[in-house]
C-alpha cells in the first residue's frame, strides 16, 4: 500500500554492467574497444614462444646454409659492401668495445623492445594495436626467410673467413656453443636479421612520441648501433640487417592495413543512466 503523493522507483536493482566493464587492467580505445594488459602479455608470450619454436624446428643442413652464406658474400662483393670482416678485424683490438657488442647483442634485442611496447601501451594506447600488429607480422614474415634460406653466419664460417665468435670468445650472457643453445637454437636463421627488424621498429615508434631532442637522437641511433653490434659479434652479414629493415616496412603497411582497435573517430563515454523513478498512483 502507498500514501498518496508519494513516488515509488521502478526498480531499484542496478543493471549489472557488461563484461567488459567488470574486468580489470582495461584501457580503452578511442573507438570504445578495451585493451587488457594481461591478455595483451599472453598474447606476446605465446606468440613469442610459437615463433621460436617454428625457428628453431627447421633443421636446415650445413652445406646449404654454407652455399647461401657464399651467395650473399658474393653479392656484397658486388655492391662494395663486403666489410665485415674487416670491421671485425679492427674491433678486436678494443676488447671493450667487443665484451659491451656482446651485451648488446645478446639483452637489449628483448629489454628495449618489450620496454616500448609497454610505454605505448601506457602512453599511446590508441596506438599500440598498429605496433602491436606490426611487429608481429614483420617477426612472422622473418619466419619464411629461415625456411626457405637458411644462411649461416659469419661467425661460423671456415677458418679461412677470419671471423671470430665473439660471444664465445668474449664475455657474454650467453653462447650459442653452450650445450643447452647448441641444441635447441637454429643457427642458421639468420636472414633477416629479427634485431635490426626489432631496432627500427622501436626507432620509428618512438621517435615520433618522446618529447625530448636528446631522447629522440637516442632512439635514432639505436638502429645504427644494433646493425654494429651484429657485425662486431659477426651474427650477421650487412644485407641481412637490410632485409630485416625491408620485412619491418612490409609489417608496417601491412598493419596499417588491417588493424582497426584504436582508430576513427572517439567514442564517448556514456553516463550510467540514472533509476527511473515513476510517480505513484493517486
Amino acid at each position: 500500500m502507498t500514501v498518496a503523493g508519494q513516488r515509488t522507483p521502478i526498480d531499484s536493482t542496478p543493471p549489472t554492467p557488461p563484461l567488459h566493464r567488470r574486468l580489470r587492467g582495461g584501457r580503452r580505445l578511442r573507438d570504445g574497444r578495451t585493451l587488457y594488459w594481461w591478455l595483451e602479455a599472453a598474447f606476446v608470450g605465446a606468440f613469442y614462444f610459437v615463433y621460436s619454436t617454428i625457428r628453431n624446428l627447421n633443421d636446415a643442413g650445413k652445406e646449404l646454409a654454407f652455399e647461401h652464406a657464399k651467395q650473399i658474400i658474393s653479392l656484397q662483393l658486388d655492391l662494395g659492401i663486403y666489410h665485415e670482416q674487416t670491421i671485425q678485424a679492427w674491433a678486436l683490438h678494443l676488447r671493450p668495445l667487443i665484451i659491451g657488442a656482446n651485451y648488446f647483442y645478446g639483452s637489449l634485442h628483448f629489454i628495449v623492445t618489450g620496454g616500448v611496447m609497454i610505454y605505448l601501451y601506457s602512453r599511446w594506447t590508441d596506438d599500440y594495436p598498429r605496433w602491436r600488429n606490426t611487429l608481429a607480422i614483420a617477426t612472422a614474415i622473418a619466419l619464411v626467410g629461415f625456411a626457405f634460406y637458411p644462411l649461416m653466419p659469419p661467425r661460423l664460417l671456415p677458418s679461412s673467413y677470419h671471423f671470430v665468435d665473439t660471444l664465445a670468445k668474449d664475455p657474454a650472457f650467453w653462447s650459442f656453443n653452450s650445450g643447452a643453445m647448441n641444441k635447441i637454437s637454429n643457427q642458421y636463421a639468420a636472414m633477416p636479421s629479427v634485431h635490426c627488424a626489432w631496432a627500427l621498429w622501436c626507432a620509428c615508434a618512438l621517435i615520433p612520441r618522446l618529447k625530448h631532442v636528446w631522447a629522440r637522437v637516442i632512439a635514432g641511433i639505436y638502429p645504427v648501433l644494433t646493425v654494429t653490434a651484429i657485425v662486431v659479434t659477426a651474427n650477421h652479414y650487412v644485407l641481412d640487417a637490410v632485409a630485416g629493415f625491408a620485412v619491418f616496412g612490409v609489417g608496417y603497411v601491412l598493419a596499417r592495413v588491417c588493424t582497426r582497435a584504436g582508430r576513427g573517430p572517439r567514442v564517448a563515454t556514456a553516463s550510467p543512466p540514472s533509476t527511473p523513478i515513476a510517480p505513484a498512483p493517486t
